[in-house]
Order: structure tokens, then C-alpha cells, then sequence
């Protein structure tokens, strides 16, 4: 009776330890819901669930490796804080892909009977699949080679292309997933469409999976042409229809080619049929694509439809800074600033601007400066014509030194707020044509002498400090573009 107690015991403290634990999770999950919002939350954190601690450590479960890696690199840092700040003893937080009972990512309670000696039931830890060796590669023979360059890893992810990024990852790690097929990415030129598939191409082929054909719209109808004229249409049809993954990247050019549409939407009817992937890629999303027969659209759009939007300023200088780093080249913060302001539509511009500036070091052993920038840049940095208002600089100049725009026009006389205000004055004196009453009145009615003095002011604080020179020329050639 002894040890019958004794295990009873365990049990007890076992399901008291879950109980708590269960406790402090739910907390966490109501705290999350309330930073990310309930729809990132149901996305992304619902499925979590709540593992043994062991020592200063807890694991935490997901149902797939690609939610794991998700979370982790998305929130695992937030979750460390949050277990610590309930359990101060918990510094580490674990997370392994799991399927089996577990609480859910609210604290809910299973709905299993309770008994006082029932054993907790642990996660168990999801076992690799054993699967037939299949050949994994590129079928070069009818698609083009994957670029090396262009992984997941090389991939700089920002808010206007995660939910892209986290699509391309699932079918990297799942092909044909329920939802998934086919996966469609669209946005405007040079926004990492093209980056994303070939990140997928390479991760399946390098996982030993899959044979995958990568070919751009075009080729695939250079590819169909060709086989009309060699008669070998059958043959094309067979190897298209062979393989595990088609990707065909920039779909817009299949509008108005009626016969290669129509080649194209037997090809996917096919491979969707049979269980393969399709990934695909365009600039506008199905719905958009006028000129592509109405069946075809509706296919497109009946799996996973990802947008890439116009890159953010902090996105551009997260590129950028990577770019240099992995050049080994010094680039000066206010250069890549500056490129991330001058150039905002295309990052391919954005990089290949990056790549000029880095060669031209290498090659003359001069410093990246501001100056330099701008010489050797000259044919893509040219200055718009554009009319620069004074709303504008006074909006800059406050953004750049943090202060508030209203500072611009108000009496305080601190140098936190004067200094900027006077180089507001400066630049409106040297980009607009508006004269010095005039720009005194957008400062607070100011009159045109307090103009006049903070014209010469900044221009002998330039001569003096090149540092704050280097500013007021950023803040020019920011205005400027």
C-alpha cells in the first residue's frame, strides 16, 4: 500500500505542478492576444502548448516544425520575458514540435475525465517520417537554374513581406499543404517575389525531397512554341507534368498568349490534381490579372494568394545594413539613410546602388561618404524638380532631430529646439522660393531679421562642426529627392 501511495502522491503534485503552470500560461496567452491582436494571435500562437519545466528552462509545444520556427524567431524572445515576469525561476524557454495532448495556447483544460490518479499525459515529441529515397533536383532540362544567392536566410523580412515570407516558408517545409496549393505572390517589381521562390526551390531541393522546374512565364511559352514547331508537344506535356514543384515566376506575360494559357491551365489542373505544388508569382493578384481567362484566375485564386508591399524606410536600412556587412566595406549610417530615403520603390535599384558604391571603394580605396555617394550615384540620385514646401522641411527637420512639429513655430528658446528650428529656416531659405518675411511667418510669425540670423548661424555651426554639416546636407538631399 506503500508505494501505491507514493505513486498516488507523485501523481497529485504532478497534476498541483500542471495546474499552476496552466495558471500562469493562461495569463501570458491573454497578455499576447492584447499585443499582437487576435488575429496575428490565432495565426500564429493559438496551438501552443505547455510542456514540463526543468530547471530554469520550459518547453513549450507546436504542432509543426515551420509554426516552431515561426514563433521562435518572431516571439521568442517576448515569451522568455513574459515566463520570467510570471515565474521569476524560468529564464529559458524552450520550443520543440510536438502532437498529442497538451494544453491549448488559452490554458483551456482537456476535456478528459478527471481522477485523482490519472497520469498528466506528456506531449510526445513528433518522429521523423520514414519515407522512400526520391531523387531531389532541378530539372534543368526544362527550367532554369536556382540562383544560390537567393535562400531564406538571404531574405530580409519586414513587415510588408512576413506574411509572404511565412507562406514560401510552409511550402518550402510541406509542399501541397491544404490551403497552400497553389501558392500565389504578387507585388510590384523588385520586392523579393522572385527571391521567395527561388528560397523554395533551394530549401526542397537541399531537404532531398523533391524535384522541382523554376522557369520564368516567358520561357514557358518559348517551351510550348517550341514543342508545337519540333511536334513534340506530348513530351513537353510529360515533363512538365513529372515533376513535384512548378514554379512559374511573372504570370502577367501569359496575358493575351490564348494557347499558352490554355497549355498552362491543363498543366496546373494536372499537378494539382495529382497532389503536386505550383507556387507562382505576378505583379497583381488574380483578381487583377485582366487579360487571363476567367478560369484560370479562379484556380489562382483558390489556394494561398501572398502580397508583397511597397518596402518601409526601416526595412530599406535593415537591406541595406546587411548588404554591407556582408560586403566587409564600412558604409557610414548616414549613407545608408540617405539611400533608403533617395530610393523607395525597388529594392533591386536599392541594392544594385548599395553594389556600385561598394565596388567604387574597393576599386580607388576611397571612403563611402556622403559626397562620394552622390558623384557616383549621379545617373539614379538625380534631384527631382519638384517644389519642397517649407510644411515639409519643418516636417523633416523635426523628424530628424525628435522633436515636435510644432516646436517649429512656437516660442521656446532651447537650443533642443532652437538649433533645429534655425536649420528649418536655412533650408527653406536655400530650396524654396518663398522670401524671408514669408518663411518668418511660417515660423511662428517670426520676424525676417530671425531668419537672416539663423541663416548665417547654420551656415558657421557647418564650418565649425562637420559633423552637424553632414546633417543639415543629408536633411538637403533627403528634401531634395
Amino acid at each position: 500500500m506503500t508505494g501505491g501511495l507514493e505513486g498516488y502522491d507523485e501523481v497529485a503534485e504532478a497534476n498541483a505542478q500542471k495546474s499552476i503552470l496552466d495558471i500562469h500560461w493562461s495569463r501570458i496567452c491573454a497578455r499576447l492576444k492584447a499585443e499582437v491582436g487576435e488575429v496575428e494571435y490565432n495565426t500564429w500562437l493559438r496551438q501552443m502548448g505547455v510542456g514540463p519545466v526543468e530547471e530554469d528552462e520550459i518547453t513549450l509545444y507546436l504542432p509543426t516544425r515551420f509554426l516552431r520556427d515561426w514563433v521562435r524567431w518572431q516571439y521568442g524572445d517576448r515569451l522568455g520575458a513574459l515566463w520570467h515576469a510570471e515565474i521569476p525561476a524560468i529564464r529559458r524557454v524552450e520550443l520543440q514540435v510536438a502532437r498529442g495532448p497538451s494544453s491549448s495556447a488559452e490554458g483551456e483544460a482537456a476535456t478528459a475525465e478527471s481522477h485523482p490518479a490519472a497520469p498528466v499525459a506528456a506531449p510526445v515529441v513528433e518522429a521523423a517520417v520514414v519515407e522512400e529515397p526520391r531523387t531531389a533536383e532541378v530539372r534543368s532540362d526544362l527550367a532554369a537554374p536556382l540562383d544560390p544567392r537567393f535562400t531564406f536566410e538571404t531574405f530580409v523580412v519586414g513587415k510588408p513581406n512576413e506574411f509572404a515570407y511565412a507562406c514560401a516558408r510552409r511550402v518550402a517545409e510541406r509542399p501541397s499543404s491544404p490551403g497552400f496549393n497553389p501558392l500565389f505572390l504578387y507585388g510590384g517589381v523588385g520586392l523579393g517575389k522572385t527571391h521567395l521562390m527561388h528560397a523554395i526551390g533551394s530549401e526542397l531541393v537541399r531537404e532531398g525531397r523533391v524535384s522541382v522546374a523554376y522557369m520564368s512565364a516567358e520561357k514557358f511559352m518559348y517551351r510550348f512554341i517550341a514543342a508545337i514547331r519540333s511536334q513534340s508537344t506530348m513530351e513537353f506535356k510529360e515533363q512538365l507534368r513529372s515533376v513535384d514543384v512548378l514554379m512559374i515566376d511573372d504570370l502577367q506575360f501569359l496575358i493575351g498568349k490564348d494557347n499558352t494559357q490554355e497549355e498552362f491551365f491543363h498543366t496546373f489542373n494536372a499537378l494539382v490534381d495529382a497532389g503536386r505544388q505550383i507556387v507562382v508569382s505576378a505583379d497583381k493578384s488574380p483578381s487583377d490579372l485582366s487579360g487571363l481567362e476567367d478560369r484560370l484566375r479562379t484556380r489562382l485564386g483558390c489556394g494561398m494568394v501572398a502580397d508583397i508591399h511597397a518596402t518601409t524606410f526601416e526595412l530599406r536600412i535593415s537591406i541595406l545594413e546587411a548588404k554591407a556587412t556582408a560586403s566587409g566595406v564600412d558604409v557610414p549610417a548616414k549613407v545608408l539613410e540617405f539611400l533608403a530615403h533617395k530610393i523607395t520603390s525597388n529594392v533591386r535599384e536599392l541594392e544594385g546602388a548599395l553594389n556600385r558604391l561598394i565596388a567604387h571603394a574597393n576599386l580607388f580605396g576611397r571612403p563611402v561618404t556622403l559626397e562620394a555617394t552622390q558623384d557616383v550615384l549621379h545617373d539614379i540620385l538625380k534631384a527631382n524638380n519638384r517644389r519642397v514646401t517649407i510644411e515639409e522641411i519643418q516636417r523633416k527637420v523635426a523628424e530628424h532631430w525628435n522633436i515636435r512639429l510644432t516646436d517649429m513655430s512656437s516660442a521656446r528658446r532651447s537650443t533642443v529646439v532652437a538649433r533645429p528650428r534655425q536649420v528649418a529656416m536655412y533650408l527653406s531659405k536655400q530650396l524654396t522660393s518663398r522670401s524671408l518675411p514669408e518663411i518668418g511667418r511660417k515660423f511662428g510669425n517670426r520676424d525676417h531679421t530671425t531668419v537672416i540670423y539663423a541663416v548665417r548661424r547654420v551656415m558657421e555651426l557647418m564650418e565649425q562642426d562637420p559633423a552637424f554639416a553632414e546633417d543639415v546636407e543629408l536633411l538637403r538631399r533627403m528634401l531634395e529627392s
